[in-house]
């Protein structure tokens, strides 16, 4: 199982320390892109939720190509 959790900075040194302890868990940090890249596609997720359940309206995706 994959677990992403949120840290504060200064406490992310001794947090790291206890996880790479444990000889089953393999831990290590995002680079910040990565991170940002992973909320992006989470929220994609969750918008692509909506649209299927009919919460959220899809764009079509003509106008979507013409705002690139």
């Amino acid at each position: 199982m994959k677990v992403l959790i949120d840290i504060p900075d200064n406490k992310a040194a001794s947090v790291m320390e206890v996880l790479n302890s444990i000889s089953y868990i393999k831990a290590r940090p995002l680079t910040d892109a990565k991170a940002m890249l992973l909320e992006e596609i989470r929220e994609a997720v969750e918008e692509m939720k909506l649209i299927k359940a009919g919460l959220k309206k899809a764009r079509n995706a003509e106008d979507f190509l013409n705002e690139l």
